[in-house]
């Protein structure tokens, strides 16, 4: 099992009032897999992400990543973990601007202490496999928003983590650069990469093998997909959350 989650509780409170995000969640992950976990605003989904990627701690429950529990790891642990073996992708990558597009790649690696020759070649491999070769020298306020989501997604995969986490990684992208971007995701996932990502857009849901509906804190569904899109889209659109 790569993640385990066991009755994930997540409660914050205001005021006098306690408010509970997550209500008892229970997840497998088997390595390799490639799952969406989708819901309306406020399900809660995010929140889940985040506790199962350690930026975040559970009220109640429990967390195993390849059976060590991760869910009270120490700041320097979890960082560790996060640094070791979990990529991020955000809908807006998280860029420093006055670096070139293949140093904010490096930046990760980098803090990892590797070799920089190393390293670099490596950011090159990546940004020629992903198509943004042609970007290397520039800032990050000299190319698109589809390019600067691909630079985020070689940055996430620099140390080669064990789990790629993507929170809306498409949210802020037109439908034809949220196509390439979907098509870098299938093609590590055929590369066997375990891969967990929170969206609202089912063109995204309907790319990946397993699709987690979540509502009103709840896990209400757990729907199995095939290789065709079409049929995808089709079963998920059935899907009352």
């Amino acid at each position: 099992m790569m993640l385990k989650a066991v009755n994930i509780k997540k409660n914050f409170d205001l005021d006098k009032t306690k408010l509970q995000i997550l209500k008892g969640i229970d997840i497998n992950i088997q390595v390799g897999e490639f799952v969406t976990i989708m819901g309306k605003s406020g399900s809660g989904k995010s929140t889940l992400l985040n506790i199962l990627s350690t930026l975040d701690t559970p009220s109640e429950g429990e967390v195993y990543f390849e059976d060590v529990k991760i869910d009270n790891l120490s700041d320097d642990d979890s960082s560790k973990l996060r640094r070791e073996s979990f990529g991020f992708v955000f809908q807006l990558p998280k860029m420093v601007k006055n670096l070139s597009i293949l140093d904010n790649i490096l930046l990760p690696s980098l803090q990892y202490k590797n070799d920089k020759k190393s390293a670099t070649q490596a950011a090159t491999n990546l940004m020629q496999k992903i198509g943004i070769e042609n970007i290397a020298d520039k800032k990050i306020s000299q190319v698109s928003g589809g390019q600067l989501q691909r630079a985020g997604i070689c940055r996430a995969l620099i140390n080669n983590p064990k789990i790629l986490f993507a929170d809306e990684p498409t949210g802020a992208l037109d439908s034809g650069t949220t196509k390439d971007v979907l098509n870098l995701f299938s093609t590590f996932h055929k590369e066997g990469k375990t891969i967990v990502i929170v969206t609202h857009d089912i063109n995204v849901a309907a790319a990946s093998q397993r699709v987690l509906f979540m509502k009103d804190g709840l896990l209400i569904h757990d729907i199995n997909l095939g290789n065709d899109i079409n049929e995808n889209l089709s079963k998920l659109k059935a899907v009352q959350y």
